[in-house]
């Protein structure tokens, strides 16, 4: 069982404990007061739980973070002067440094009902990144962008429902410009790659978009229009292979560096436990990835047998990088994103590598989900992106923010618009806590779509993890 679903299973647990400690007080205020009392606090605990505790939140928001950055990270000195941030030294940059600030930040009052953010303030691109409601520890803020501010002694903090506190730890990060150079991103499922990656692919010198899977699985939309589950597998497959593929032309990436590979959703894992034996799809009754491949712009070693193997996986994913010959592979974090599909596609990704005779500069890593937080990016659409909640010391990172014009952010909004998955209504109980959440915890619903995507990743930062080109891992 992964850390992921051990969580899950404890919240589950606890949410069952909570649920009859709370059937019992109704129950006993019905006796003991009058017969409606249940049913108004029935209502009011219902709305209460969605406003407040609906979250999926699989640690206390008094835990401090605990990164370990990489050595090759610089640490600089700096202090608080009430809310302005003072470097004690010279901050000497090109532009392609990713800065990030450790600090205490608490919540006050409504910061237990709002979600408390820090507001990054005085340079030219002002910023807020929100937290957990009632957090009170070690946090890391995303100062990417405010260099020139802090450079000139310019740059507040400034807490709203919360307070930042102690003694600040600053961190520089640098990296070559990536947009200069071959880029290709590995999506497991369409609309993984717009979601962590399209600013940096869509202003890459060449970017090639490589999707692992048809993503058919979950197809109950397609059932309501009266067609069977398989038939309703095949046809969102089929969807989704074009949306993979038809995309990134958005982005000015030519047809011809786009590949869909066809394997089947949430299947990666048992192929990588059986390398020779087919894996066929779970709801779409099909054991052949060739009709999820059949517009791809050139052939590939799978289209001879179309066996959903994972060695007919690696041999795909070799003949696409000797043909792309990229100098940057971003994936799948093996650590920070959980998703079984997207821990076997960086794990396919490196074997695929392993005596290749053409090996990228760089691998970046990113993570469209997470263990811990089920609502990171916190905050609203636009906003800067923080860095997200790690408890492993032993884990060494380096992170890479790739900073987004406003109208690059709304590109990548209409990307996601364009993906059949991220079309369909939510399902009446989640936009009714929605609801709930504008009306009573201050949450804005997104202005470029309904999917909860839209939110986590039309944001003022990309964050990648660069990871060690020889093994994958931090």
């Amino acid at each position: 069982m992964s850390r992921k679903q051990q969580l899950l299973k404890r919240h589950r647990r606890n949410k069952r404990l909570g649920l009859l400690i709370g059937l019992l007080v109704l129950i006993v205020s019905g006796f003991v007061l009058a017969w409606w009392v249940p049913l108004v606090l029935a209502v009011l605990g219902w709305v209460a739980h969605e406003a407040w505790f609906a979250d999926h939140l699989f640690y206390s928001p008094h835990d401090d973070y605990q990164y370990a950055f990489d050595p090759d990270g610089e640490r600089l000195g700096v202090r608080l002067d009430g809310e302005r941030l003072v470097l004690e030294q010279p901050l000497s940059l090109t532009g392609n440094e990713t800065l990030v600030l450790a600090i205490k930040v608490s919540s006050r009052g409504l910061g237990r009902l709002i979600d408390p953010s820090v507001q990054l303030l005085g340079g030219e691109h002002p910023d807020q990144q929100a937290f957990e409601r009632g957090v009170d520890g070690l946090r890391y803020l995303n100062l990417s962008e405010q260099a020139d501010a802090l450079g000139r002694g310019e740059l507040r903090l400034k807490g709203r429902h919360c307070r930042v506190s102690g003694q600040p730890q600053l961190w520089v990060f640098r990296h070559a410009d990536y947009r200069e150079q071959r880029v290709m991103v590995i999506a497991p499922h369409a609309d993984d790659a717009e979601l962590a990656a399209f600013g940096l692919y869509s202003q890459a010198k060449e970017a090639w978009i490589v999707t692992l899977t048809a993503g058919e699985i979950e197809a109950e939309h397609y059932q309501q229009m009266g067609l069977e589950r398989a038939e309703a597998a095949r046809l969102k497959g089929r969807l989704r292979a074009w949306d993979s593929l038809a995309v990134p032309r958005w982005a000015g990436v030519p047809e011809a560096q786009c590949a869909q590979l066809g394997y089947f959703c949430l299947q990666l894992p048992a192929m990588q436990a059986a390398p020779d034996q087919p894996i066929a799809s779970r709801e779409a009754d099909l054991s052949d990835t060739r009709l999820f491949r059949q517009l791809n712009p050139f052939p590939l070693p799978g289209d001879s047998d179309g066996a959903p193997t994972w060695n007919n996986l690696l041999a795909d994913l070799r003949a696409l990088i000797l043909r792309a010959r990229p100098e940057v592979i971003v994936l799948p974090h093996p650590s920070l994103d959980p998703h079984p599909d997207h821990i076997c596609a960086q794990a396919a990704v490196l074997e695929a590598l392993q005596g290749l005779e053409w090996q990228p500069t760089t691998i970046l890593g990113y993570a469209n989900h997470l263990h811990d937080n089920d609502r990171w990016p916190m905050g609203n659409s636009g906003d800067g992106v923080a860095l997200p909640p790690v408890f492993d010391a032993s884990l060494s990172v380096y992170p890479c923010s790739l900073p987004l014009t406003l109208q690059q952010q709304r590109d990548k909004a209409m990307a996601l618009g364009m993906m059949h998955d991220l079309q369909p209504r939510a399902a009446l109980k989640r936009r009714l806590r929605r609801s709930i959440q504008a009306l009573l915890a201050g949450r804005r619903p997104s202005p470029y779509g309904e999917n909860e995507y839209f939110r986590k990743a039309v944001r003022r930062h990309e964050l990648l993890w660069r990871l060690k080109a020889s093994q994958g891992n931090p």
